[in-house]
């Protein structure tokens, strides 16, 4: 079932963990010094992929998140681009719709977590089909989260606020996680420099 809504504005359209993990979390940061940016848009600087091959579907979804506040959107129609496109832009959200021609959204979603990843990646379902066998086959795939059309505006935004809040502090654990790591290194091998440097001096007292 397609979306009769039109829309009225458009937007503008996994690396290693360290590298999107401080990405996320330096816009993150700006985003809670700096609130007011959209009126639900809770997180407005990351980013979000959106997947439909219908071009009308697309547009309703861009139009509700750059009215929201949203900046950083990008959108597809051929679910063949999905996972090089995911590689390049390294979104923080997956709005990704089911049923679609060449890749549907279950096999999108095997590739995608296929892929290993130390950075949990949330995926929204858009589907029509409210079946659960087939809301069971995505769980099991990998989704996170559904939305169901023809798409409620403010049930869609906050979706989508939880599924970034969640993403936002999976990121920030990770990389308090790796740094806490680095500092463990980096004391361990202070210890070693230092009880080489004991065991020195005393052979050398000794002698």
């Amino acid at each position: 079932m397609k979306n009769p809504r039109a829309p009225s504005r458009s937007a503008p359209p996994p690396d290693q963990m360290s590298a999107t993990a401080a990405t996320a979390t330096a816009a993150e940061d700006e985003d809670l010094a700096n609130p007011g940016a959209g009126e639900l848009a809770l997180h407005p600087r990351m980013k979000i992929l959106v997947v439909d091959d219908e071009p009308l579907n697309v547009a309703l979804l861009e139009d509700m998140l750059a009215t929201s506040g949203y900046t950083r959107i990008r959108s597809l129609t051929d679910s063949r681009e999905v996972i090089s496109t995911c590689e390049t832009f390294q979104p923080d959200l997956i709005l990704l719709d089911i049923m679609m021609p060449h890749l549907d959204g279950f096999a999108i979603l095997e590739a995608l977590r296929s892929t290993p990843s130390d950075v949990f990646l949330p995926v929204i379902v858009l589907t029509a089909d409210v079946n659960e066998q087939t809301k069971r086959r995505a769980l099991r795939t990998g989704a996170t989260d559904f939305l169901l059309k023809p798409f409620d505006e403010l049930e869609v935004l906050l979706r989508i606020g939880n599924m970034l809040e969640i993403r936002r502090l999976h990121v920030r654990l990770d990389t308090q996680r790796a740094a806490f790591e680095e500092a463990v290194r980096e004391r361990s091998s202070e210890l070693r420099a230092a009880q080489a440097e004991l065991e020195q001096n005393s052979l050398a007292a000794a002698s």
